[in-house]
């Protein structure tokens, strides 16, 4: 497992929910959601991962229940390759991080509608806790770097 802290992306048309883990990699845990924004959410997105002072950026890729590309996949791919215009990217397998983090919501007494932002904010930990315990697991840092 590589030490070093990384950074999780879900990538939404209205939103983007942001993680991050712990410098050994063991733990994701929610930071913010920012609005999307062509003007400022690349910025504060950087501006995040040098607060956290991040190895990389893994990126949630939407991929259809089939494994095909939908045009959400494209709106990911065609952001996390903003990011990495400027630092490390990963693409991992998001499918159902926002439908379990919203089972995760309402389990908790939480409604979709007052509980959006931090819906984004779980997906991001899901998909960073998963591409986490994949490498831990494998050996190998998980999903496609970018440029692929």
């Amino acid at each position: 497992m590589r030490s070093g802290r990384r950074l999780g992306i879900d990538v939404g048309r209205a939103r983007i929910g942001v993680a991050v883990c712990d410098r050994d990699g063991l733990i994701a845990t929610p930071v913010e959601t920012v609005r999307r924004d062509d003007k400022h959410d690349l910025r504060r997105i950087l501006t995040i991962a040098d607060e956290y002072d991040v190895l990389e950026i893994v990126v949630g890729l939407p991929l259809s229940m089939s494994g095909g590309d939908t045009p959400s996949t494209t709106d990911a791919r065609a952001f996390a390759a903003r990011i990495a215009e400027h630092r490390p990217v990963r693409l991992v397998d998001e499918r159902l991080s926002t439908v379990t983090a919203q089972r995760g919501m309402r389990a908790a007494g939480r409604t979709t509608k007052n509980s959006r932002a931090v819906i984004d904010q779980a997906a991001a930990v899901i998909i960073l806790q998963h591409a986490l315990d994949h490498e831990r697991s494998s050996g190998a840092p998980p999903g496609a770097t970018l440029p692929e």
